[in-house]
């Protein structure tokens, strides 16, 4: 049915905070509104107006837009409902024509993953589209000859498997100089699942095997801003990640983890207002997506993630000294930040930091998205039993596992799409070991069943130890990571 005028006013209000039906993430959602509006809005509607225009600019018919989350879906408003989609099909009755198609090309950016395979994302054309560079022997070589150990598995299995600008930082270690290194956490849920562990893992041998210092970021003002979640509520979430990240062992000499909400000013802040002048609204509207409707925050949060990045950020680590070096583990989608980052650095005088890049820890239900924390079936969390990591290992972990143990047998299993086989790759740490299982599964030598009771009993050591690590860490310990202090470090630029 056509839009009414009553209608019409209730999407008015419902697009004063959002951006798309489904909230901040565009999807067919919006495809299938847009053609119940016989005639464009009313000028009167100016949010309606906004987005009636912004989706027009997709060539409706044609653009692939992304999924819906929800197979029923309306928009309920000053009292009024709005039917969308409802059992997978648009409001009057025409089949979602996409609905059972898969998307034609990944989906990658700092707030969606989504790949168009059910073996992962295609990282060599994201390398290409993203224009960073492969982690390839050569890089891998001088890892080993300036550590004098093999690299980190998560290198060696291209698990970190892109980077930028990682050959100068190389170099400087050759040199006999240092840098430092900076990642983050959004602190969205109480409980951190194991993939938000693999950067910090990765940052955690990078310390070691360098001794170099460390500042984590804990997002709370970004999720704040995303998320619909108290400002409060953000900041609590932020000290209880900051547990399990203290879990993981970091040297606290040489470590410096801060809240945004409770952090932010001073020479820091500085540095935030510099990127912010020096940075237009076209630049984040075309890096980021953001419109007229997204929140004034969300325009100038980019910033925020930034400036970390900058030594003189930190004058109580650094001395206010410029020119210290930065390395950034990250997953891949987070790069956005700082290819805006490197590109507005030069202008302020900084240094570019430098970035390895890693791919996406998958769903249980399969790699075509990555974990997510709201959804608890999906991940295997840091306070799960060793009962819950079994229940969910066996019950959703996506196989590549034939449909009868005859043909299993005869065909064998496919570890490209095996979740567990995967989980694998992620965390046993011990080479021979995993391409032996890699050749008993795809021969039919080794069942699905045998492969996820050896991942369910790597998973359980881990957090079960994880856990203990993280019952140790006092409220003092918090403290200490999260107070601005010298950190043990010598300058030798």
């Amino acid at each position: 049915m056509p839009i009414t005028n009553e209608e019409e006013s209730a999407l008015n209000e419902h697009f004063v905070n959002n951006s798309y039906v489904e909230g901040f993430s565009l999807s067919q959602a919006d495809q299938f509104l847009y053609k119940k509006f016989t005639s464009p809005p009313s000028q009167d509607l100016q949010n309606l107006q906004r987005w009636f225009r912004h989706i027009a600019s997709f060539a409706v018919e044609n653009f692939d837009f992304p999924r819906c989350k929800s197979s029923n879906l309306a928009i309920v408003s000053n009292g009024i409902k709005i039917p969308i989609i409802m059992n997978g099909t648009e409001e009057n009755g025409i089949q979602n024509e996409n609905e059972d198609q898969s998307i034609t090309e990944d989906i990658v950016d700092p707030w969606n993953v989504q790949a168009s395979s059910n073996k992962g994302i295609d990282y060599d054309k994201l390398i290409d589209r993203f224009g960073s560079s492969r982690i390839d022997e050569t890089v891998l070589q001088r890892f080993e000859k300036l550590t004098g150990q093999k690299p980190h598995h998560f290198l060696r299995r291209g698990i970190f498997f892109s980077h930028r600008d990682i050959t100068r930082i190389l170099n400087l270690v050759e040199a006999g100089k240092k840098f430092f290194l900076y990642t983050g956490r959004g602190p969205s849920s109480e409980s951190m699942h194991v993939g938000h562990l693999i950067p910090f893992i990765m940052t955690k041998w990078l310390q070691d095997v360098f001794d170099v210092p460390l500042v984590i970021q804990l997002t709370d003002d970004e999720k704040y801003l995303w998320k619909d979640l108290k400002l409060d509520q953000c900041n609590k979430l932020a000290y209880e990640n900051a547990k399990d990240i203290i879990a993981v062992g970091f040297d606290k000499n040489k470590t410096f983890i801060f809240s945004d909400i409770d952090f932010i000013g001073g020479e820091f802040y500085k540095n935030v207002l510099l990127v912010q002048k020096h940075v237009t609204f076209n630049q984040v509207k075309g890096i980021f997506g953001f419109d007229e409707s997204s929140n004034i925050g969300k325009i100038m949060f980019p910033a925020i993630q930034a400036v970390p990045s900058f030594s003189s950020s930190f004058p109580f680590i650094f001395g206010g000294k410029k020119d210290i070096p930065c390395l950034i583990p990250c997953a891949i989608d987070q790069d956005p930040y700082f290819r805006m980052t490197r590109d507005v650095a030069p202008r302020l005088g900084f240094q570019k930091p430098a970035l390895l890049h890693s791919t996406f820890f998958p769903a249980l239900q399969g790699a075509s998205s990555k974990m997510s924390a709201s959804d608890e079936n999906s991940s295997i969390f840091l306070t799960d039993t060793a009962n819950q990591i079994k229940k969910k290992i066996n019950k959703y972990a996506f196989s590549g596992g034939r449909d009868t143990i005859e043909e299993h047998r005869e065909k064998g299993g496919d570890c490209e799409v095996d979740v567990s086989f995967m989980y694998l790759q992620f965390f046993l740490e011990d080479d021979e070991k995993l391409e032996s299982i890699r050749k008993q599964y795809s021969s039919g030598e080794m069942l699905t069943g045998e492969l996820k009771a050896e991942l369910i009993k790597i998973l359980q050591k881990m957090i079960a130890e994880h856990q203990e690590r993280r019952k140790a860490v006092t409220a003092d310990d918090v403290k200490n990571f999260m107070t601005p202090r010298l950190l043990n470090f010598v300058v030798k630029q």
